[in-house]
């Protein structure tokens, strides 16, 4: 095998990994507020291979947490997302002049076009009492999130919308089961043929 063939096999191995950790991670984090949520159009079954992924909490941890320390290692504030029977946003927002621990449970439901949806389940920000509306604001203010996830306070949700990252591969990606509690967790990998062509 060629050393540029060596190469090529090793960056799309490297590709499917990073899409793999950026579909998790995006389970959780990232919203940006009073943004319309747009549907991506699939192509036709003959214009894609589809891929199954089955994982479980441990991995799907590991995953976002590893990516999640990438890409906040140079930002100010930072968080966690621990999968156990909810999802769990652990972290630390500024409130006057200091910064206040942040803990948020959320119920994660799988919409029909394979996109997420967290509702928020308890809010509890230090020994503060705010609005649950306040405190979603001020961690889509303060907390980095891709522009593919939405925090809407006034309804308490995070809109984790996969099928919307801009993926270098054109992979399009979509949930397909994420029940924590049962530890039953599966994404739907769909692969553009045209990216097997020379």
């Amino acid at each position: 095998m060629s050393s540029n063939q060596w190469k090529r096999y090793f960056f799309t191995l490297l590709t499917i990994n990073i899409v793999v950790i950026v579909v998790i991670l995006s389970l959780l984090f990232w919203p940006v507020s009073n943004k319309k949520i747009t549907k991506k159009d699939f192509p036709s079954k003959a214009e894609y291979a589809q891929f199954m992924i089955q994982t479980d909490k441990e991995q799907l941890n590991e995953l976002i947490n590893g990516y999640l320390e990438d890409i906040l290692a140079d930002k100010q504030f930072s968080y966690s997302i621990v999968l156990d029977d909810d999802v769990l946003l652990q972290g630390e927002v500024p409130i006057f002049s200091s910064t206040i621990p942040l803990s948020i449970h959320l119920e994660p439901y799988v919409l029909d076009d394979g996109n997420l949806m967290l509702r928020q389940k308890s809010i509890s920000i230090g020994q503060l009492r705010l609005p649950n509306e306040t405190v979603l604001t001020y961690v889509d203010l303060f907390l980095p999130i891709p522009d593919w996830v939405t925090i809407y306070p006034d309804h308490e949700e995070i809109y984790v919308g996969l099928t919307e990252m801009d993926i270098k591969s054109n992979f399009d990606i979509q949930v397909e089961q994420f029940d924590l509690y049962d530890d039953d967790i599966a994404f739907k990998i769909n692969v553009p043929l045209h990216t097997f062509k020379q």
